[in-house]
Protein backbone atom coordinates (compact mmCIF):
# COMPACT_ATOMS: atom_id res chain seq x y z
CA UNK A 1 0.00 0.00 0.00
CA UNK A 2 1.64 3.33 -1.41
CA UNK A 3 1.36 5.58 1.86
CA UNK A 4 0.69 8.35 -0.01
CA UNK A 5 -2.00 7.03 -1.43
CA UNK A 6 -3.79 4.84 0.82
CA UNK A 7 -4.69 4.96 4.41
CA UNK A 8 -6.18 2.10 7.10
CA UNK A 9 -9.95 2.48 6.94
CA UNK A 10 -11.90 2.64 10.27
CA UNK A 11 -13.01 -0.89 9.91
CA UNK A 12 -9.57 -2.33 8.75
CA UNK A 13 -7.85 -0.98 12.13
CA UNK A 14 -7.78 -3.42 14.87
CA UNK A 15 -5.25 -5.83 16.44
CA UNK A 16 -4.63 -7.82 13.64
CA UNK A 17 -3.53 -4.63 11.70
CA UNK A 18 -1.57 -3.54 14.67
CA UNK A 19 0.36 -6.46 14.85
CA UNK A 20 0.80 -6.83 11.31
CA UNK A 21 2.42 -3.13 10.77
CA UNK A 22 4.57 -4.17 13.60
CA UNK A 23 5.79 -7.29 11.67
CA UNK A 24 6.15 -4.84 8.70
CA UNK A 25 7.91 -2.54 10.34
CA UNK A 26 10.51 -4.96 11.80
CA UNK A 27 11.28 -6.29 8.19
CA UNK A 28 11.69 -2.86 6.91
CA UNK A 29 13.96 -2.05 10.04
CA UNK A 30 16.39 -5.32 9.74
CA UNK A 31 17.02 -4.03 5.89
CA UNK A 32 17.85 -0.99 6.10
CA UNK A 33 20.09 -1.50 8.65
CA UNK A 34 21.89 -3.66 6.83
CA UNK A 35 21.73 -1.08 4.06
CA UNK A 36 22.90 1.66 6.52
CA UNK A 37 26.02 -0.75 7.69
CA UNK A 38 26.91 -1.04 4.20
CA UNK A 39 26.80 2.36 3.23
CA UNK A 40 28.96 3.27 5.95
CA UNK A 41 31.84 1.06 5.45
CA UNK A 42 31.90 1.81 2.28
CA UNK A 43 32.00 5.66 3.37
CA UNK A 44 34.26 4.94 5.87
CA UNK A 45 37.04 3.83 3.48
CA UNK A 46 36.32 6.72 1.21
CA UNK A 47 37.50 9.27 3.66
CA UNK A 48 40.08 7.71 5.11
CA UNK A 49 42.40 8.88 2.84
CA UNK A 50 41.76 12.65 3.54
CA UNK A 51 39.88 14.41 5.85
CA UNK A 52 37.90 13.99 9.41
CA UNK A 53 34.92 11.58 9.51
CA UNK A 54 33.58 12.50 12.80
CA UNK A 55 33.46 15.99 11.83
CA UNK A 56 31.63 15.71 8.64
CA UNK A 57 29.49 13.47 10.82
CA UNK A 58 28.66 16.40 13.10
CA UNK A 59 28.16 18.94 10.67
CA UNK A 60 25.26 16.54 9.00
CA UNK A 61 23.59 15.74 12.04
CA UNK A 62 23.66 19.62 13.20
CA UNK A 63 21.73 20.48 10.15
CA UNK A 64 18.56 19.65 10.71
CA UNK A 65 15.38 20.52 9.28
CA UNK A 66 12.61 21.58 11.93
CA UNK A 67 9.42 19.46 12.53
CA UNK A 68 5.93 19.92 12.36
CA UNK A 69 2.95 18.11 13.37
CA UNK A 70 1.16 17.76 10.26
CA UNK A 71 -1.87 15.22 11.47
CA UNK A 72 -0.36 14.20 14.71
CA UNK A 73 -1.82 16.56 16.72
CA UNK A 74 -0.79 16.66 21.21
CA UNK A 75 0.76 13.09 21.66
CA UNK A 76 2.83 12.80 24.62
CA UNK A 77 5.60 10.65 22.42
CA UNK A 78 5.94 13.32 19.70
CA UNK A 79 9.83 11.43 18.58
CA UNK A 80 7.81 8.28 17.78
CA UNK A 81 5.34 10.57 16.06
CA UNK A 82 7.73 11.98 13.67
CA UNK A 83 8.54 8.72 11.98
CA UNK A 84 6.57 7.19 9.19
CA UNK A 85 5.52 3.75 7.62
CA UNK A 86 7.94 2.37 5.06
CA UNK A 87 9.79 5.96 4.53
CA UNK A 88 6.99 7.93 5.29
CA UNK A 89 6.44 10.96 7.69
CA UNK A 90 3.22 11.95 10.00
CA UNK A 91 4.38 15.87 9.34
CA UNK A 92 8.19 15.72 9.93
CA UNK A 93 10.72 16.89 7.31
CA UNK A 94 12.66 13.77 6.95
CA UNK A 95 11.66 11.00 5.11
CA UNK A 96 12.47 7.97 7.55
CA UNK A 97 12.10 4.77 7.70
CA UNK A 98 11.58 3.25 11.96
CA UNK A 99 14.81 2.85 13.65
CA UNK A 100 16.71 5.24 11.08
CA UNK A 101 16.87 8.97 10.36
CA UNK A 102 17.73 9.02 6.56
CA UNK A 103 17.73 12.69 5.21
CA UNK A 104 15.07 13.08 2.52
CA UNK A 105 16.25 14.06 -1.13
CA UNK A 106 14.24 16.65 -1.48
CA UNK A 107 12.80 19.36 1.07
CA UNK A 108 9.15 18.81 2.37
CA UNK A 109 7.53 22.37 2.53
CA UNK A 110 4.12 20.89 1.92
CA UNK A 111 1.60 21.45 4.99
CA UNK A 112 -0.87 19.36 3.45
CA UNK A 113 0.81 16.54 3.15
CA UNK A 114 -0.47 13.05 5.12
CA UNK A 115 2.62 10.79 3.64
CA UNK A 116 2.62 8.81 6.58
CA UNK A 117 -0.78 8.78 7.88
CA UNK A 118 -0.89 5.31 8.50
CA UNK A 119 1.69 5.24 11.19
CA UNK A 120 0.19 8.36 13.11
CA UNK A 121 -3.60 6.15 12.76
CA UNK A 122 -1.81 3.14 14.67
CA UNK A 123 -0.02 6.06 17.20
CA UNK A 124 -3.18 7.35 18.13
CA UNK A 125 -6.04 4.24 18.26
CA UNK A 126 -7.67 4.36 21.04
CA UNK A 127 -6.42 8.59 22.03
CA UNK A 128 -9.18 10.83 22.50
CA UNK A 129 -9.77 14.18 22.19
CA UNK A 130 -7.27 14.17 19.11
CA UNK A 131 -7.33 16.09 16.12
CA UNK A 132 -9.52 13.90 13.60
CA UNK A 133 -8.24 15.82 10.13
CA UNK A 134 -12.07 16.53 9.46
CA UNK A 135 -12.73 19.61 10.64
CA UNK A 136 -15.50 20.17 8.05
CA UNK A 137 -18.05 17.09 9.56
CA UNK A 138 -19.88 19.25 12.19
CA UNK A 139 -23.10 16.78 11.84
CA UNK A 140 -23.84 13.46 11.12
CA UNK A 141 -24.91 12.78 7.08
CA UNK A 142 -27.53 10.27 5.60
CA UNK A 143 -26.82 7.32 4.14
CA UNK A 144 -25.32 6.44 1.47
CA UNK A 145 -24.68 8.91 -1.93
CA UNK A 146 -27.03 11.46 -0.17
CA UNK A 147 -25.04 11.52 2.49
CA UNK A 148 -21.50 12.31 0.39
CA UNK A 149 -23.21 15.14 -1.33
CA UNK A 150 -23.75 16.65 1.88
CA UNK A 151 -20.39 16.46 2.86
CA UNK A 152 -18.84 17.42 -0.33
CA UNK A 153 -20.77 20.84 0.20
CA UNK A 154 -19.95 21.03 4.01
CA UNK A 155 -15.81 20.38 3.01
CA UNK A 156 -16.63 23.19 0.08
CA UNK A 157 -17.98 25.91 3.08
CA UNK A 158 -14.74 24.88 4.99
CA UNK A 159 -12.15 24.98 2.83
CA UNK A 160 -13.38 28.32 0.71
CA UNK A 161 -11.23 30.93 0.98
CA UNK A 162 -12.00 33.33 3.70
CA UNK A 163 -12.11 36.87 3.55
CA UNK A 164 -9.08 37.21 5.64
CA UNK A 165 -7.39 34.89 3.62
CA UNK A 166 -8.19 37.07 0.47
CA UNK A 167 -6.83 40.04 2.22
CA UNK A 168 -3.83 38.82 3.44
CA UNK A 169 -3.05 37.59 -0.47
CA UNK A 170 -3.62 41.45 -1.66
CA UNK A 171 -1.24 42.49 0.66
CA UNK A 172 1.40 40.28 -0.46
CA UNK A 173 0.35 41.03 -4.16
CA UNK A 174 0.49 44.58 -3.17
CA UNK A 175 3.79 44.82 -1.60
CA UNK A 176 5.50 42.57 -4.49
CA UNK A 177 3.94 45.32 -7.16
CA UNK A 178 4.81 48.20 -5.00
CA UNK A 179 8.60 46.88 -5.82
CA UNK A 180 8.10 46.01 -9.35
CA UNK A 181 6.82 49.75 -9.79
CA UNK A 182 9.40 51.36 -7.81
CA UNK A 183 11.57 49.18 -10.91
CA UNK A 184 9.82 50.13 -13.85
CA UNK A 185 6.52 52.65 -13.31
CA UNK A 186 5.30 52.09 -16.68
CA UNK A 187 5.50 47.78 -16.19
CA UNK A 188 1.88 46.24 -16.04
CA UNK A 189 1.15 43.40 -13.32
CA UNK A 190 -1.90 41.30 -13.54
CA UNK A 191 -2.95 38.58 -11.31
CA UNK A 192 -4.09 35.09 -12.97
CA UNK A 193 -4.45 31.54 -11.96
CA UNK A 194 -6.26 29.78 -9.03
CA UNK A 195 -5.91 33.75 -6.44
CA UNK A 196 -8.23 35.07 -9.91
CA UNK A 197 -10.70 32.39 -10.63
CA UNK A 198 -11.50 31.92 -6.66
CA UNK A 199 -10.63 28.08 -6.69
CA UNK A 200 -7.66 28.32 -4.59
CA UNK A 201 -6.30 26.10 -1.71
CA UNK A 202 -5.33 28.12 1.89
CA UNK A 203 -1.61 26.58 0.44
CA UNK A 204 -1.71 27.33 -2.95
CA UNK A 205 0.31 29.62 -4.25
CA UNK A 206 -0.12 33.13 -6.36
CA UNK A 207 0.49 33.51 -9.93
CA UNK A 208 1.53 36.64 -11.23
CA UNK A 209 2.79 38.15 -14.87
CA UNK A 210 4.89 41.38 -15.50
CA UNK A 211 3.86 43.03 -18.87
CA UNK A 212 6.83 45.73 -19.94
CA UNK A 213 9.73 46.15 -23.36
CA UNK A 214 13.04 44.38 -22.39
CA UNK A 215 15.61 43.40 -24.37
CA UNK A 216 16.25 40.62 -21.80
CA UNK A 217 13.48 38.98 -19.30
CA UNK A 218 15.37 40.98 -16.01
CA UNK A 219 14.55 37.98 -13.83
CA UNK A 220 17.77 38.86 -12.26
CA UNK A 221 17.44 42.91 -11.34
CA UNK A 222 13.49 41.66 -10.06
CA UNK A 223 15.22 38.96 -7.88
CA UNK A 224 17.99 41.59 -6.60
CA UNK A 225 15.19 43.95 -5.76
CA UNK A 226 13.55 41.52 -3.91
CA UNK A 227 15.80 40.49 -1.60
CA UNK A 228 16.78 44.11 -0.78
CA UNK A 229 13.21 45.41 0.16
CA UNK A 230 13.07 41.74 2.32
CA UNK A 231 9.87 40.89 0.49
CA UNK A 232 10.97 36.89 0.24
CA UNK A 233 12.38 34.27 2.67
CA UNK A 234 16.42 34.19 1.73
CA UNK A 235 16.28 30.70 1.17
CA UNK A 236 12.82 30.62 -1.11
CA UNK A 237 13.62 32.62 -3.90
CA UNK A 238 14.75 31.12 -6.67
CA UNK A 239 14.88 32.03 -10.50
CA UNK A 240 14.52 29.38 -13.06
CA UNK A 241 16.00 31.14 -16.02
CA UNK A 242 16.46 27.75 -18.17
CA UNK A 243 12.23 26.58 -17.84
CA UNK A 244 9.94 26.62 -20.71
CA UNK A 245 8.62 29.51 -19.18
CA UNK A 246 11.03 31.54 -16.92
CA UNK A 247 9.79 32.41 -13.81
CA UNK A 248 10.82 33.52 -10.20
CA UNK A 249 9.61 31.63 -7.23
CA UNK A 250 9.26 32.59 -4.09
CA UNK A 251 7.68 32.24 -0.23
CA UNK A 252 6.92 35.20 1.52
CA UNK A 253 9.09 36.20 4.62
CA UNK A 254 4.89 37.42 6.58
CA UNK A 255 2.64 34.90 5.08
CA UNK A 256 4.35 31.82 4.32
CA UNK A 257 2.46 32.23 0.71
CA UNK A 258 4.61 31.09 -2.06
CA UNK A 259 4.25 33.52 -5.31
CA UNK A 260 5.55 32.64 -9.15
CA UNK A 261 6.34 35.75 -10.90
CA UNK A 262 6.51 35.02 -14.88
CA UNK A 263 6.97 37.90 -17.42
CA UNK A 264 4.85 38.73 -20.81
CA UNK A 265 2.89 35.56 -20.89
CA UNK A 266 -0.53 35.88 -22.05
CA UNK A 267 -1.96 32.47 -21.91
CA UNK A 268 -1.70 32.58 -17.60
CA UNK A 269 -4.12 35.73 -18.19
CA UNK A 270 -6.81 33.82 -20.84
CA UNK A 271 -6.97 30.60 -19.06
CA UNK A 272 -8.35 32.58 -16.29
CA UNK A 273 -11.02 33.87 -18.17
CA UNK A 274 -11.87 30.62 -19.32
CA UNK A 275 -12.08 29.16 -16.03
CA UNK A 276 -14.75 31.84 -15.25
CA UNK A 277 -16.59 31.04 -18.32
CA UNK A 278 -16.60 27.25 -17.62
CA UNK A 279 -17.68 28.15 -13.52
CA UNK A 280 -21.11 30.07 -15.20
CA UNK A 281 -21.55 27.21 -17.54
CA UNK A 282 -21.05 24.17 -15.00
CA UNK A 283 -22.03 25.18 -11.14
CA UNK A 284 -20.82 22.08 -10.23
CA UNK A 285 -16.99 22.95 -11.06
CA UNK A 286 -16.27 24.89 -7.93
CA UNK A 287 -17.20 21.97 -5.34
CA UNK A 288 -15.31 18.99 -7.61
CA UNK A 289 -11.97 21.16 -8.36
CA UNK A 290 -11.68 22.21 -4.87
CA UNK A 291 -12.15 18.34 -3.56
CA UNK A 292 -9.91 17.55 -6.51
CA UNK A 293 -7.35 19.60 -5.73
CA UNK A 294 -7.09 19.20 -1.96
CA UNK A 295 -6.94 14.54 -3.12
CA UNK A 296 -4.17 15.52 -5.07
CA UNK A 297 -2.12 18.32 -2.55
CA UNK A 298 -2.02 16.03 0.16
CA UNK A 299 -0.68 13.34 -2.06
CA UNK A 300 2.10 15.36 -3.63
CA UNK A 301 0.45 14.73 -6.76
CA UNK A 302 -0.37 18.23 -7.75
CA UNK A 303 3.13 19.64 -8.91
CA UNK A 304 3.95 18.93 -12.71
CA UNK A 305 7.75 19.48 -12.27
CA UNK A 306 7.55 16.43 -9.52
CA UNK A 307 5.09 14.63 -12.26
CA UNK A 308 1.84 15.50 -11.35
CA UNK A 309 -1.44 17.22 -12.81
CA UNK A 310 -1.10 20.92 -12.49
CA UNK A 311 -3.94 22.70 -11.80
CA UNK A 312 -4.92 24.29 -15.57
CA UNK A 313 -4.83 20.18 -16.35
CA UNK A 314 -6.92 19.26 -13.48
CA UNK A 315 -9.28 21.85 -14.18
CA UNK A 316 -9.53 20.79 -17.83
CA UNK A 317 -9.85 17.08 -17.12
CA UNK A 318 -13.42 18.11 -14.70
CA UNK A 319 -14.55 19.97 -17.71
CA UNK A 320 -14.55 17.08 -19.99
CA UNK A 321 -15.84 15.33 -17.73
CA UNK A 322 -18.51 17.34 -17.56
CA UNK A 323 -18.79 18.03 -21.39
CA UNK A 324 -19.01 14.48 -22.18
CA UNK A 325 -21.12 13.04 -19.17
CA UNK A 326 -24.42 11.72 -20.44
CA UNK A 327 -26.26 12.65 -17.24
CA UNK A 328 -28.22 16.04 -18.19
CA UNK A 329 -28.34 17.34 -14.70
CA UNK A 330 -24.49 18.25 -15.02
CA UNK A 331 -25.06 21.83 -15.58
CA UNK A 332 -28.17 22.53 -12.90
CA UNK A 333 -26.88 24.23 -10.13
CA UNK A 334 -27.92 21.27 -7.26
CA UNK A 335 -26.87 17.34 -8.84
CA UNK A 336 -25.87 15.18 -6.59
CA UNK A 337 -22.07 15.97 -6.08
CA UNK A 338 -21.51 12.45 -4.35
CA UNK A 339 -22.56 10.80 -7.71
CA UNK A 340 -20.08 13.13 -9.64
CA UNK A 341 -17.19 12.81 -8.04
CA UNK A 342 -17.04 8.85 -7.67
CA UNK A 343 -17.72 8.70 -11.52
CA UNK A 344 -14.77 11.09 -11.88
CA UNK A 345 -12.99 9.04 -9.90
CA UNK A 346 -14.10 5.85 -12.11
CA UNK A 347 -13.60 7.54 -15.31
CA UNK A 348 -10.02 8.46 -15.25
CA UNK A 349 -9.17 5.66 -12.62
CA UNK A 350 -10.51 2.94 -14.16
CA UNK A 351 -11.59 3.51 -17.51
CA UNK A 352 -10.01 6.36 -19.50
CA UNK A 353 -7.35 5.16 -21.94
CA UNK A 354 -4.41 6.64 -21.55
CA UNK A 355 -2.12 4.91 -24.21
CA UNK A 356 -4.39 5.89 -27.24
CA UNK A 357 -6.76 8.68 -26.21
CA UNK A 358 -6.47 12.33 -25.91
CA UNK A 359 -8.62 15.37 -23.93
CA UNK A 360 -10.35 18.09 -26.47
CA UNK A 361 -11.93 20.69 -24.87
CA UNK A 362 -12.97 23.21 -27.55
CA UNK A 363 -16.13 22.94 -29.75
CA UNK A 364 -18.33 21.16 -26.44
CA UNK A 365 -15.83 18.53 -25.60
CA UNK A 366 -14.34 15.44 -27.43
CA UNK A 367 -11.80 12.63 -27.57
CA UNK A 368 -9.22 12.39 -29.90
CA UNK A 369 -7.19 9.69 -31.07
CA UNK A 370 -3.30 10.52 -30.16
CA UNK A 371 -2.27 8.30 -33.92
CA UNK A 372 -4.21 11.31 -35.25
CA UNK A 373 -2.42 13.68 -33.40
CA UNK A 374 0.85 12.22 -33.76
CA UNK A 375 0.29 12.95 -37.56
CA UNK A 376 0.36 16.50 -37.22
CA UNK A 377 3.48 16.43 -35.20
CA UNK A 378 7.31 16.85 -36.22
CA UNK A 379 9.01 13.88 -36.51
CA UNK A 380 10.19 12.06 -33.18
CA UNK A 381 7.56 13.85 -31.31
CA UNK A 382 4.22 12.02 -29.88
CA UNK A 383 1.57 12.84 -27.31
CA UNK A 384 2.49 12.46 -23.91
CA UNK A 385 0.58 9.68 -21.41
CA UNK A 386 -1.83 12.73 -20.41
CA UNK A 387 -2.33 14.43 -23.59
CA UNK A 388 -4.72 17.31 -23.01
CA UNK A 389 -5.06 20.31 -25.78
CA UNK A 390 -4.81 23.64 -24.97
CA UNK A 391 -8.25 25.21 -25.35
CA UNK A 392 -6.24 28.53 -26.11
CA UNK A 393 -3.12 27.41 -28.12
CA UNK A 394 -3.19 24.59 -30.82
CA UNK A 395 -0.78 22.02 -30.58
CA UNK A 396 0.27 22.82 -27.33
CA UNK A 397 0.00 19.53 -24.90
CA UNK A 398 -1.04 21.26 -21.22
CA UNK A 399 -0.69 17.62 -19.57
CA UNK A 400 3.22 16.78 -21.74
CA UNK A 401 5.07 17.81 -18.16
CA UNK A 402 3.03 15.12 -16.03
CA UNK A 403 5.10 11.91 -16.46
CA UNK A 404 3.61 10.71 -13.13
CA UNK A 405 -0.11 10.25 -14.78
CA UNK A 406 -0.41 6.82 -14.19
CA UNK A 407 0.70 7.02 -10.60
CA UNK A 408 -2.49 9.56 -9.93
CA UNK A 409 -4.40 7.05 -12.27
CA UNK A 410 -4.01 4.45 -9.54
CA UNK A 411 -4.28 7.37 -6.65
CA UNK A 412 -7.99 7.91 -8.64
CA UNK A 413 -8.81 4.10 -8.79
CA UNK A 414 -7.82 3.99 -4.63
CA UNK A 415 -10.39 6.81 -4.76
CA UNK A 416 -13.12 5.13 -6.59
CA UNK A 417 -12.72 1.81 -4.36
CA UNK A 418 -12.75 3.40 -1.44
CA UNK A 419 -15.90 5.75 -2.05
CA UNK A 420 -17.79 3.63 -3.58
CA UNK A 421 -17.55 0.36 -0.87
CA UNK A 422 -18.01 3.53 1.92
CA UNK A 423 -22.14 4.75 -0.24
CA UNK A 424 -22.62 1.22 -0.58
CA UNK A 425 -25.64 -0.55 0.92
CA UNK A 426 -23.34 -2.66 3.78
CA UNK A 427 -21.63 0.61 4.89
CA UNK A 428 -24.34 1.04 6.94
CA UNK A 429 -23.02 -2.32 8.88
CA UNK A 430 -19.61 -0.80 9.27
CA UNK A 431 -18.72 0.52 13.54
CA UNK A 432 -19.47 4.19 14.05
CA UNK A 433 -20.88 4.51 10.47
CA UNK A 434 -22.59 7.25 11.90
CA UNK A 435 -19.48 9.74 12.85
CA UNK A 436 -17.47 8.22 10.72
CA UNK A 437 -16.12 11.37 7.88
CA UNK A 438 -17.23 9.60 4.29
CA UNK A 439 -15.05 12.04 2.21
CA UNK A 440 -12.23 11.78 5.02
CA UNK A 441 -11.65 8.66 3.81
CA UNK A 442 -9.80 10.30 1.44
CA UNK A 443 -9.41 13.29 2.07
CA UNK A 444 -7.61 15.17 5.48
CA UNK A 445 -7.11 18.26 6.30
CA UNK A 446 -4.18 18.44 8.22
CA UNK A 447 -3.33 20.57 11.54
CA UNK A 448 -0.39 22.42 10.21
CA UNK A 449 -2.91 23.64 7.87
CA UNK A 450 -5.77 24.40 10.09
CA UNK A 451 -3.31 26.16 12.36
CA UNK A 452 -1.85 28.28 9.59
CA UNK A 453 -5.57 29.01 8.75
CA UNK A 454 -6.46 29.98 12.42
CA UNK A 455 -3.29 32.27 12.36
CA UNK A 456 -4.47 33.88 8.92
CA UNK A 457 -7.61 35.17 10.88
CA UNK A 458 -5.71 36.37 13.96
CA UNK A 459 -3.85 38.62 12.23
CA UNK A 460 -6.29 39.85 9.27
CA UNK A 461 -9.40 39.55 10.66
CA UNK A 462 -9.78 42.60 12.62
CA UNK A 463 -8.04 45.03 9.71
CA UNK A 464 -9.29 48.03 8.80
CA UNK A 465 -10.43 48.09 5.13
CA UNK A 466 -10.31 51.53 5.02
CA UNK A 467 -6.85 51.68 3.49
CA UNK A 468 -5.04 53.33 0.69
CA UNK A 469 -4.91 50.54 -2.51
CA UNK A 470 -3.39 49.97 -5.90
CA UNK A 471 -5.10 48.26 -9.16
CA UNK A 472 -4.65 45.54 -10.37
CA UNK A 473 -6.39 43.10 -12.81
CA UNK A 474 -9.17 45.31 -12.24
CA UNK A 475 -9.54 44.69 -8.59
CA UNK A 476 -8.50 46.66 -5.32
CA UNK A 477 -5.78 45.54 -3.44
CA UNK A 478 -4.21 46.92 0.10
CA UNK A 479 -1.19 48.51 0.80
CA UNK A 480 -1.45 48.12 4.56
CA UNK A 481 1.89 49.34 5.86
CA UNK A 482 0.31 48.20 9.87
CA UNK A 483 2.42 45.99 11.73
CA UNK A 484 3.00 42.16 9.99
CA UNK A 485 3.53 39.09 11.44
CA UNK A 486 7.25 37.96 11.01
CA UNK A 487 7.06 34.80 12.25
CA UNK A 488 3.41 32.70 10.56
CA UNK A 489 2.23 30.23 13.17
CA UNK A 490 3.21 26.85 10.87
CA UNK A 491 6.95 28.09 11.99
CA UNK A 492 6.69 28.05 15.58
CA UNK A 493 7.64 24.08 17.45
CA UNK A 494 5.45 22.26 17.91
CA UNK A 495 6.97 22.26 21.60
CA UNK A 496 6.00 25.87 22.80
CA UNK A 497 3.76 26.49 25.59
CA UNK A 498 2.05 29.49 23.99
CA UNK A 499 -1.36 28.52 23.48
CA UNK A 500 -2.64 27.89 19.87
CA UNK A 501 -3.84 30.50 17.61
CA UNK A 502 -7.44 28.41 17.65
CA UNK A 503 -7.79 29.53 21.40
CA UNK A 504 -9.87 32.65 22.14
CA UNK A 505 -6.48 33.68 24.02
CA UNK A 506 -4.29 33.58 21.60
CA UNK A 507 -6.52 34.87 18.78
CA UNK A 508 -7.45 37.95 21.16
CA UNK A 509 -4.15 38.90 21.78
CA UNK A 510 -3.55 38.36 18.41
CA UNK A 511 -5.95 40.86 16.98
CA UNK A 512 -5.35 43.22 19.65
CA UNK A 513 -1.57 43.65 18.57
CA UNK A 514 -2.66 43.56 14.81
CA UNK A 515 -4.90 47.21 15.74
CA UNK A 516 -2.93 48.77 18.23
CA UNK A 517 -0.79 51.86 17.75
CA UNK A 518 2.54 52.97 18.00
CA UNK A 519 2.75 54.72 20.97
CA UNK A 520 0.81 51.54 23.01
CA UNK A 521 3.41 49.15 21.36
CA UNK A 522 6.42 51.17 22.71
CA UNK A 523 4.74 51.25 25.74
CA UNK A 524 4.27 47.32 26.00
CA UNK A 525 8.00 46.98 25.06
CA UNK A 526 9.36 49.48 27.51
CA UNK A 527 7.21 47.67 30.12
CA UNK A 528 9.23 44.30 29.08
CA UNK A 529 12.59 45.73 29.27
CA UNK A 530 11.55 46.71 32.88
CA UNK A 531 10.42 43.48 33.97
CA UNK A 532 13.38 42.01 32.46
CA UNK A 533 15.63 44.56 34.28
CA UNK A 534 13.48 43.25 37.59
CA UNK A 535 14.31 39.55 36.75
CA UNK A 536 18.25 40.23 36.29
CA UNK A 537 18.45 42.14 39.75
CA UNK A 538 16.65 39.32 41.68
CA UNK A 539 19.31 37.08 39.89
CA UNK A 540 22.36 39.01 40.76
CA UNK A 541 21.11 39.51 44.16
CA UNK A 542 20.79 35.91 45.11
CA UNK A 543 23.77 35.17 43.27
CA UNK A 544 25.61 37.30 45.44
CA UNK A 545 24.32 34.88 48.31
CA UNK A 546 26.43 32.19 46.88
CA UNK A 547 29.48 34.06 46.32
Amino acid sequence: MDPRIAWFQPEQRGPANNLWMHIWETTQTLGNLYFNNNCNTASAKLTSGGGDGASSNAADSSVKPKDHRGMSGSKPDTNNSSRGVGGGQVGGSRVAVVGTELPSKRKRDNKASTFGFNRNLLLTDGVEDIYTGTPWKSRNYSEGIVGLHEEIKDFYEYISPRPEEDHMRQEVVARIQRVIKDLWPNAEVEVFGSFSTGLYLPTSDIDLVVFGHWETLPLWTLEEALRKRKIADENSIKVLDKATVPIIKLTDLHTEVKVDISFNVQNGVKAAKLIKNFKQQFPVLPYLVLVLKQFLLQRELNEVFTGGIGSYSLFLMVVSFLQLHYREDVCSSNPNLGVLLIEFFELYGRHFNYLKTGIRIKDGGSYVAKDEVQKGMLDGYRPSMLYIEDPLQPGNDVGRSSYGAMQVKEAFDYAYVVLSHAVSPIAKFYPNNKSESILGRIIRVTQEVAEYRDWISAQWGQRSNNEPVLSCNGETLSLNSAVLPTVPRSKVSSNSSSPSPSSPSSSSSSSTASSSSDAVSSIHVSVQIHIFSLDTLKMLYRFSFYV
